[in-house]
């Protein structure tokens, strides 16, 4: 039996051909008819009926077989009755039919109380009574013979009511035993629909071993729906345990005839006496030379089976059944199947023109812009297109690229599990080879094979490339981050502070007063004993006054010398600030636990100063795009930007198959979302990541997405690396001759570096983005003023704040300084009376009136407590010029 569809199953079929018969000689008789009645119980319409005439027809040698046919319903006993009554009241001496479970008891009480032979090609039954001669042998031990041989230990068994009942008693013993596991499906209650969900239900399970026991008008019906159902592919295998019930028939005929013409050449006597003809006599009278009947037939044993009987198995392949096995009961099943490899002759490929599907992808294949101009396979273009045409040129055949029906690359769809797209139309005999950006996986190598990859890849993420950031006012600051800034302050500050600690308590950061006039010349001694040396002198003393005293007083405490100390806290910040600039300070540590933090100071500008400047050019040259995903976590932990797949791709089943938590947490959401995220064809994708405004993500293989990114409007952009790895392949169908060329053809275009040639024409010569794909996510510029904008802003504040301190300084110092003139108009008096005898006294007057421009300015006290005195002209007792009142006037002016 072929099944309407390619490719075709495994499938086993028990053909019975025509034993020898082995005659035994009986006594011989007085006389043998001529002609010899052959009664015929069918029902209306069946096969066997033909094949029953048809087989009568053939044996026409003496004694003649006479037909005597009635068509009755097998299954009403009391029309079985009264045919069969009928039949042998004609005087038949054997009867052919059929018979069903309803009427089988009733035919073997006839049968064997008249001793009427009945043959049947109908199913075996369990019986001892040996008139009824059962022409199908039991299959039980055939059939366990082939399960073992071939390994089945999970399988599905359907039978029929009529004929498995016993062959599914066996299996379940022999599986209770082995440990097997068997599904049992009655087929009697089963309608045509739940069938069909029964063989999805089976393909769920991946129940892929099935044995077919039933008639065989149900079978012809059951393989049909398998067919249709595209369940005969590579993956499923059948046995059909059911024999063909013509061959049966013809086969009965020709062992009765044998039979008879044996008995006629013994002359045996089969003629009937007495009441012999009386079918429903009571007390029944059987036929005596039945029994002669029955014993001619040797092929039978005393319950009325087959014996000496050989099974031969056949196996329905593509080009059509063949012989792999036989079995008898004395050796079991014997294999006889040699399984050749195919050889591949290329020299007959150019004989035919295969089909190559393929499918409308830039830059895999793509009609060309004229394309209504050309025919055939000259309307296309592409990477595919090229590479059809180079793998036909390396193999030597012929070919037409035609596009696949539903636009899809092939997976199986979960209601009715049949394969769609490119994948389904190489299993279901629709194409030779399929050359497209089809993904090699491990559910489509189970029904397809593949090539080596032809290229490498793997998912991918798409997005809409978002704006450039403008460069802030003080982008000059990014090469270091936030929190870098604020530690750099704190430091800063912490190093001053801790400098002007160190300097307060280190001994070697104070310095006296003489220290710093070392270079100035001090009065000579014969000076300071030219003056008087006390209160009391002074005040005893002509010319001097009051003033003069107290000038006196302060001259001497002047004299006392004082410590100063340089670091300050405002100092060291000066200090810190310059380091930290690379400026330097026109002071510095003098001692050793401040030179420790000026050091270490020094150390950490250093490093950070490098680091910054390292950094600078490259933050101020590159325009920088902020991109809102950069991985799958990024896509997984988010839901304000929705992605998705190819509806029904290789990426899809990815995520659903996916066992990593973040792939299976993007499948979760991906499945429930809503409206849905797939789309039909990568060009919808596209579409929808550039208007969605940055709200989409699509997921796709990597070669695509680069090549996407070539094209205008240039607004697309990979982010984050691939999700996996895998490749494109060619693919044929399972046991294709075309698969090792194909193959060795593919691997040789790859070591001659042509793949690589032409992906760098499809992808980048023909790119419209520009080299590196167009506007990239950095791309080096000039600087322009935006950048650098916050440095001049720096600049214009600081010059500002400086004015703004220096006229504060001024109104301060200025209010300071009025405050002290007024609080001291004494001084004032006695500098000018000073030197109004400054005048007279000569020499003296010039020490008075140094020392009141040293007493006026002893009251300003300088920072850190160093005294800050106005410095007048000094001279010796015998230097001083001679001075008027107005010059007098003049100095002490001055020395406000």
């Amino acid at each position: 039996m072929r099944l309407q569809s390619s490719p075709l199953p495994s499938v086993l079929l028990f053909l019975l051909p025509l034993p020898p018969l082995l005659m035994l000689g009986l006594c011989s008789g007085t006389s043998f008819p001529s002609n010899i009645n052959i009664g015929g119980l069918f029902p209306t319409g069946s096969h066997e009926y033909e094949v029953f005439r048809f087989a009568l027809a053939q044996h026409q040698d003496i004694p003649k077989l006479v037909p005597q046919v009635d068509m009755v319903d097998t299954g009403s006993s009391f029309a079985m009755t009264y045919a069969f009554c009928s039949q042998f009241s004609k005087g038949v001496y054997a009867i052919m039919g059929l018979y069903d479970r309803r009427t089988v008891n009733m035919l073997m009480s006839f049968c064997g109380s008249l001793h009427v032979c009945f043959v049947t090609p109908s199913f075996p039954v369990h019986t001892n009574n040996q008139f009824v001669l059962q022409l199908r042998p039991e299959l039980q031990e055939p059939l366990m013979a082939l399960l073992e041989h071939f390994y089945w230990t999970r399988f599905v068994y359907m039978y029929s009511s009529d004929s498995g009942l016993s062959v599914l008693q066996r299996i379940l013993d022999t599986a209770a035993e082995r440990s097997w596991q068997v599904t049992s499906v009655n087929l009697d209650t089963l309608t045509e629909a739940a069938f069909i969900k029964l063989l999805a239900d089976l393909d769920f399970k991946k129940d892929y071993q099935i044995i077919i026991d039933c008639e065989l008008e149900r079978l012809n019906s059951i393989l049909n729906l398998i067919a249709a159902q595209r369940r005969n592919l590579k993956n499923y295998h059948y046995i059909v345990a059911n024999m063909y019930t013509g061959a049966l028939t013809y086969d009965g005929i020709s062992v009765m005839a044998t039979a008879f013409q044996n008995l006629r050449r013994q002359r045996i006597d089969i003629s009937r006496r007495g009441n012999a003809g009386e079918c429903l006599a009571n007390p029944p009278a059987p036929w005596g030379q039945g029994i002669d009947i029955q014993r001619a037939l040797q092929q039978f044993d005393e319950r009325g089976h087959r014996t000496n009987y050989t099974l031969t198995v056949m196996e329905l392949s593509h080009t059509g059944p063949r012989k792999i096995g036989y079995w008898n009961e004395k050796r079991g099943y014997v294999n006889t199947a040699i399984y050749k490899p195919v050889v591949e002759e290329f020299h007959g490929l150019q004989n035919r023109t295969y089909v190559v599907t393929t499918i409308l992808e830039a830059p895999y294949m793509m009609l060309k812009k004229n394309h209504e101009q050309f025919v055939g396979n000259e309307r296309y273009e592409g990477y595919c297109a090229e590479l059809a045409s180079e793998i036909a040129k390396h193999v030597g055949f012929s070919y037409r690229l035609e596009l696949v029906g539903d636009g899809k690359y092939g997976a199986r769809e979960a209601e009715t599990k049949m394969w769609n797209g490119m994948v389904g139309e190489l299993v279901y005999g629709k194409a030779d080879v399929a050359v497209a950006p089809l993904t090699i996986t491990l559910v489509r190598e189970q029904v397809i094979d593949f090539t080596k990859p032809f290229m490498s890849l793997g998912i991918s993420i798409m997005i809409k490339k978002p704006t450039k950031s403008k460069p802030g006012v003080f982008s000059f600051l990014d090469p270091l981050a936030y929190e870098i800034w604020m530690c750099i302050v704190f430091a800063y500050i912490g190093v001053s502070v801790v400098l002007f600690l160190v300097s307060r308590f280190s001994p070697y950061e104070w310095k006296g007063e003489d220290e710093d006039d070392e270079g100035e010349t001090l009065p000579s001694s014969a000076s300071r004993r030219a003056l008087p040396t006390s209160s009391s002198e002074l005040a005893h003393s002509p010319g001097y006054s009051q003033a003069q005293v107290q000038n006196q007083n302060q001259q001497k405490e002047k004299e006392t010398p004082e410590h100063t100390n340089d670091f300050g806290i405002f100092n060291s910040l000066w200090f810190s600030l310059g380091a930290f600039m690379q400026q330097g300070c026109d002071i510095s540590p003098r001692s050793l636990s401040g030179r420790i933090v000026g050091g270490v100071w020094w150390f950490f500008t250093l490093i950070i100063i490098s680091s910054y400047t390292a950094n600078l050019a490259a933050f101020l040259t590159v325009e920088r795009m902020v991109s809102p995903i950069e991985s799958s976590e990024d896509l997984a932990k988010q839901t304000e930007i929705a992605y998705g797949t190819l509806d029904g791709g290789s990426t899809k089943e990815f995520f659903r198959r996916s066992k990593i938590a973040v792939f299976e947490k993007m499948w979760s959401y991906m499945r429930s979302a809503d409206p849905s995220v797939f789309v039909k064809n990568t060009n919808e994708g596209v579409i929808r990541v550039r208007k969605s405004k940055g709200k989409y993500a699509y997921l796709l293989e990597s070669s695509m997405n680069e090549y996407i990114e070539q094209r205008k409007p240039c607004d697309t952009m990979k982010v984050g690396g691939n999700l996996d790895s895998k490749g494109y392949g060619v693919a044929t169908p399972k046991g294709s001759p075309l698969r090792n060329p194909v193959n060795l053809a593919v691997l040789k275009l790859n070591e001659q570096g042509l793949l690589d040639k032409l992906k760098n024409r499809w992808w980048y010569d023909k790119g419209e983005c520009g080299t590196g794909g167009g506007d990239s996510k950095d791309k080096t510029s000039a600087l322009s003023l935006s950048n650098v904008a916050g440095v001049f802003y720096i600049l214009i504040g600081g010059l500002g704040l400086a004015m703004l301190v220096a006229l504060v300084e001024f109104c301060y110092k200025s209010r300071i300084e009025s405050r002290r003139m007024k609080a001291s108009p004494e001084l004032i008096d006695a500098a000018m009376m000073s030197s109004s005898l400054g005048g007279i006294a000569g020499g003296g007057g010039g020490v008075v009136a140094g020392n009141l421009g040293g007493g006026g300015a002893s009251g300003l006290g300088g920072e850190n407590g160093r005294v800050v005195a106005h410095d007048f002209p000094k001279s010796g007792a015998q230097g001083l010029p001679c001075m008027s009142k107005a010059a007098g006037l003049g100095l002490s002016s001055t020395g406000m």
